[in-house]
C-alpha cells in the first residue's frame, strides 16, 4: 500500500510532466526546420502530424496551410541568425540533436535568451510570410498598393511595396497562439508576448531617409529612426531612375523589408539590454514590472526576461547546454564576450598552431569575377580547456 509521501511524490511528478510541455509548447513549431524538404507542411493530415504545434497553431495550419511553407523558411531563418549573431557567446544558440524542442530546455526558462529566441521567431514569421506575398506565393495577399502618389521628396511611389501589414498579423495569430490560448494573467505568457511584438516591431526601424547610387541607377533609400524598433520600424525605400542615360529626372519607388541580419542585430542589441521583470498585480490586472523599482518601465521595443541565465560554462545534456569546453576564443582579448577569459569560464585555455587554406593574390578578372588562389597559411588557435 503506498504511503502518503510516495503518494504526494507521485503527484508532484505528474504536475511537472503536464507543467514541462506546457512550458516548452511556445516555440516548439521551430521543430519545422528539421523536416525534409520532400515533407508536406500543410493539408488536413500533415498539419495533424506536425509535431512541433500547438493545437491552435494546428487549426492555423489546416486554416492556412498556404503559408506554412514560408512559416518552415522562418524557423530556418531563426536558428541560423540566432547561431550567427550569438557565435562569440558562451550560449551559442547550439541545437539539440533531435526532437521538437530545437534549442533545448533552456527554452522552458524565462531568461533573456529565451526572450530574444521569441523575438526573433515572431520577426522571422512576419518577414518570411511577407516575402511570400511580394513574391506571390500566396493567394490570400500581394504588394503594398497603399503607398501612392508623390514622396514630399519628389519621387514617385510605385512598384510593388512588400506587404508587412499581412506578414505581422500572420505573426501575431500564429507565434502568439500558444500564449493566448494558455491565458494572460501569468508571468510567462506575458513575456513572451511582449517579446514576440518586440520582435515585429524590430523590422520596421528606419525612418531617416538615405540615398546611395549605385552602378545601374538604382537609388536604394533606407529608413533611419532614432526611436530603434525591429519590423514595423525598419523598412527600406527601393527607388529605380528614369530619364535620358539614367538621368534620374523621375524616380518611382516602393517598400522593401530590410535584410534579416539587420533585424537580428538590432534584436541582439536589445538582448544586451534586457530588462528583468517580475509578475506586479496593478489594480485588477497583472502586468510585467522591472524588479528594481529604480529602473523605468520597458518600452514595447524592449526585451523583457524573469529569470536570470545559467553560465552555459559547463556541459548539461539534459537541458541542452553544450558547456564551452574545447570552443575556439580569442587569446588576443580580455573583455570581449568571445575573450578566452571569459568564454572559457575559468577553467583556462590552450593555444595551439594549425594549418589553414585561406584565399590569397585575388586579381579582378574583366568582366566580372575575382580569381583567387588558394593558400596554406600557420596560425595561432586557443581553445577552451576540458
Amino acid at each position: 500500500m503506498p504511503t502518503v509521501s510516495s503518494v504526494t511524490l507521485t503527484g508532484r511528478l505528474l504536475l511537472l510532466l503536464l507543467w514541462v510541455p506546457h512550458l516548452t509548447m511556445a516555440t516548439n513549431w521551430l521543430s519545422l526546420a528539421r523536416l525534409p524538404r520532400s515533407r508536406p507542411v500543410s493539408g488536413a493530415e500533415p498539419c495533424g502530424r506536425l509535431r512541433g504545434l500547438s493545437p491552435g497553431q494546428v487549426g492555423v495550419c489546416r486554416a492556412r496551410g498556404e503559408v506554412m511553407e514560408s512559416v518552415r523558411k522562418a524557423a530556418e531563418m531563426v536558428i541560423e541568425e540566432c547561431q550567427h549573431q550569438f557565435r562569440n557567446r558562451r550560449w551559442n544558440c547550439s541545437t539539440t540533436p533531435r526532437g521538437i524542442n530545437v534549442f533545448g530546455r533552456v527554452m522552458n526558462q524565462g531568461t533573456r535568451e529565451a526572450a530574444f529566441v521569441h523575438a526573433l521567431s515572431s520577426a522571422a514569421v512576419a518577414v518570411a510570410v511577407t516575402r511570400g506575398c511580394s513574391r506571390g506565393e500566396l493567394e490570400r495577399c500581394g504588394c503594398d498598393r497603399k503607398v501612392r502618389g508623390v514622396s514630399p521628396e519628389g519621387f514617385q511611389w510605385s512598384g510593388c511595396s512588400d506587404n508587412l501589414s499581412y506578414g505581422v498579423a500572420f505573426s501575431q495569430t500564429f507565434v502568439d497562439e500558444p500564449e493566448r490560448a494558455k491565458g494572460m494573467s501569468s508571468g510567462r505568457p506575458l513575456m513572451n508576448i511582449h517579446n514576440n511584438e518586440a520582435g515585429r516591431k524590430a523590422s520596421k526601424m528606419f525612418h531617416l531617409l538615405i540615398s546611395k547610387l549605385i552602378t545601374n541607377c538604382i537609388l536604394i533609400f533606407m529608413v533611419f529612426s532614432v526611436h530603434v524598433q525591429a519590423i514595423l520600424h525598419n523598412m527600406q525605400v527601393e527607388c529605380k531612375c528614369h530619364g535620358v542615360s539614367g538621368s534620374c529626372e523621375l524616380r518611382t519607388c516602393w517598400k522593401v523589408m530590410p535584410p534579416f541580419r539587420r533585424v537580428g542585430a538590432v534584436l541582439k542589441e536589445r538582448f544586451d539590454g534586457a530588462t528583468e521583470v517580475r509578475l506586479t498585480r496593478v489594480g485588477s490586472r497583472t502586468a510585467l514590472l522591472p524588479r528594481d523599482p529604480q529602473v523605468k518601465p520597458p518600452a514595447t521595443r524592449d526585451l523583457v526576461y524573469l529569470a536570470s541565465s545559467p553560465d552555459f560554462c559547463r556541459l548539461d545534456p539534459d537541458n541542452g547546454i553544450p558547456g564551452t569546453a574545447g570552443r575556439r576564443c580569442n587569446g588576443t582579448s580580455r573583455l570581449a564576450p568571445d575573450g578566452c577569459e571569459l568564454l572559457c569560464c575559468g577553467p583556462g585555455f590552450r593555444a595551439g598552431r594549425a594549418e589553414v587554406v585561406q584565399r590569397c593574390s585575388c586579381k579582378f578578372s574583366w568582366c566580372c569575377s575575382v580569381r583567387c588562389q588558394q593558400c596554406k597559411n600557420t596560425v595561432l588557435i586557443h581553445t577552451c580547456r576540458e
